[in-house]
């Protein structure tokens, strides 16, 4: 990658340290890890809820506990030493939840995925049969107005409505849990594809990380692997094809935001994709955050409210423009991963999130929860 894997800023995280029962709290400053776990302040979540986050983890006391580079390269699961920290994902007690279908491409690629009802092979004829009849540029429609209204019916009437369409350019936004608290993975680790997958693809998204009040306070990078056979055969396994092992991955870090970075900068993030395999393929995307149909603002509104309460707050993966759909192991059918291989999702303002594909029943279990991390953090009297 042309920049490092983390930015400038004020940046949040959390590490596993020898010598600690539990993640600790982190942040990097001029190129060295500092450990800022305190009483009161022992996990994201206490941070995040405090209502200063950029201001107490700028001037928290800490204790340095190597360089940033270093820990980033040990936190790769294949070379991983257990003697030296290395990074976990930077949330820990926030739901996790996600936004689909937020960009065009991706609408009409879910589309196509439930047209083909899972079926790979059929996906680049039905590609074109479909934006030929749509005929019209759905990146200009604005959710829930009288326009996409009229598209909806015009849609109706061809015969192609979708329910990927109604979430798409509808009144209402699809948000759904991705995974469980403590669930997530961080840089370097392997992320899970389910056993009975033949057809999936990473998901390279921002992700913003917002309080119990509905406050946006930064953002990091996520990959919301996706398995697109099993979604597409029926939209009632979105269960089944988002929340496996290992298969929500952010990080490297949380960035804050401050003077410098704001939620306007996010809304004009780029946002750089490479998977490489060891087969020699190579696949390159990009996607341009100023292109989501709907604003992380009404994402946001959507997810917290009245209607619905996080008192831990939560990270919300806003959802992605880029639908991989080059060709792998011949013409016609299209992308689908291969063990082993190697993603990298990268912006300028978030730095990169690296993670290799392996099985989710092959990953590490996720055996460290909640109720074992309030257990460590009682033992160690920083509760």
């Amino acid at each position: 990658m042309s920049q490092r894997q983390y930015p400038d800023g004020v940046l949040l995280g959390r590490a596993r340290v020898p010598g600690h029962d539990h993640p600790r709290v982190v942040t990097v400053r001029d190129g060295t890890v500092f450990d800022i776990t305190a009483k009161g302040f022992a996990t994201v979540r206490d941070i995040a809820e405090s209502g200063r986050a950029a201001d107490y983890v700028q001037s928290a006391p800490g204790v340095a506990i190597g360089n940033a580079d270093a820990i980033l390269a040990n936190s790769v699961a294949a070379t991983q030493d257990a003697s030296q920290p290395s990074l976990l994902s930077p949330i820990d007690l926030q739901a996790i939840k996600a936004s689909g279908v937020t960009f065009v491409v991706s609408l009409l690629e879910r589309v196509i995925e439930e047209q083909a009802r899972g079926d790979k092979a059929r996906a680049d004829t039905l590609r074109g049969e479909i934006l030929e009849l749509i005929g019209t540029d759905l990146s200009e429609l604005v959710p829930g107005s009288e326009t996409a209204a009229k598209v909806k019916a015009a849609l109706i009437e061809k015969g192609v409505w979708s329910q990927y369409l109604e979430v798409g350019i509808g009144p209402d936004a699809e948000i759904f849990t991705k995974g469980q608290p403590m669930s997530s993975v961080g840089y370097g680790a392997e992320v899970g594809l389910h056993p009975i997958s033949s057809w999936n693809n990473p998901e390279p998204e921002v992700a913003v990380v917002v309080t119990s009040k509905g406050e946006i306070i930064g953002a990091t990078l996520g990959n919301d692997v996706n398995l697109r056979d099993v979604e597409g055969r029926s939209a009632l396994l979105l269960g089944k094809a988002k929340d496996n092992n290992a298969s929500a991955s952010l990080g490297p870090f949380i960035r804050l935001f401050d003077g410098a970075f704001t939620l306007e900068t996010v809304k004009q993030s780029e946002i750089a994709l490479n998977v490489t395999g060891e087969d020699g393929f190579v696949l390159e995307g990009h996607s341009s955050m100023n292109q989501i149909s709907r604003t992380p603002e009404s994402l946001v509104a959507a997810t917290i409210g009245e209607h619905h309460q996080y008192p831990d707050g939560l990270v919300l993966y806003l959802g992605t423009m880029f639908a991989p759909v080059k060709d792998r192991d011949g013409v016609g059918k299209g992308f689908t991963h291969k063990l082993g291989d190697i993603v990298t999702i990268s912006t300028v303002e978030l730095g990169s999130l690296s993670n290799r594909v392996n099985l989710s029943t092959v990953c590490p279990p996720w055996t460290y929860g909640t109720s074992r991390l309030l257990r460590d953090l009682a033992k160690a009297d920083l509760l």
